[in-house]
C-alpha cells in the first residue's frame, strides 16, 4: 500500500512538473525578445511581458497551480519516499 502511495505521489509530481514546463517556451521567447531589444524598444513593456510569463509559470494561470503545485507534489513525494 505504501508503494502505491509513493507511485501515486510520483505520478502527481511528474504531472505537476510537466504543467510547469509547458510554460518554459513562453518564458524563453519573452527572454529572447528582451535580449534582442535595442535602445529604441520599450524595455519596460518587454520586461513586463517576461514577468507575466514567469508569473504564469509560477502560479499556473487561471486553471493551474504552476510551480506552487509542483512544490507541494515534490514535498509529498520526498516525504513518502524517505528522501527528505
Amino acid at each position: 500500500m505504501a508503494n502505491d502511495s509513493i507511485a501515486e505521489a510520483r505520478k502527481d509530481l511528474e504531472k505537476e512538473y510537466a504543467d510547469v514546463r509547458k510554460h518554459f517556451g513562453t518564458i524563453e521567447a519573452a527572454m529572447r525578445t528582451v535580449l534582442n531589444s535595442n535602445a529604441e524598444d520599450d524595455i519596460e513593456h518587454l520586461l513586463g511581458e517576461l514577468e507575466d510569463a514567469v508569473k504564469k509559470a509560477r502560479t499556473g494561470g487561471v486553471m493551474g497551480s504552476g510551480s506552487n503545485g509542483h512544490a507541494r507534489a515534490r514535498k509529498k513525494y520526498l516525504e513518502l519516499s524517505g528522501k527528505k
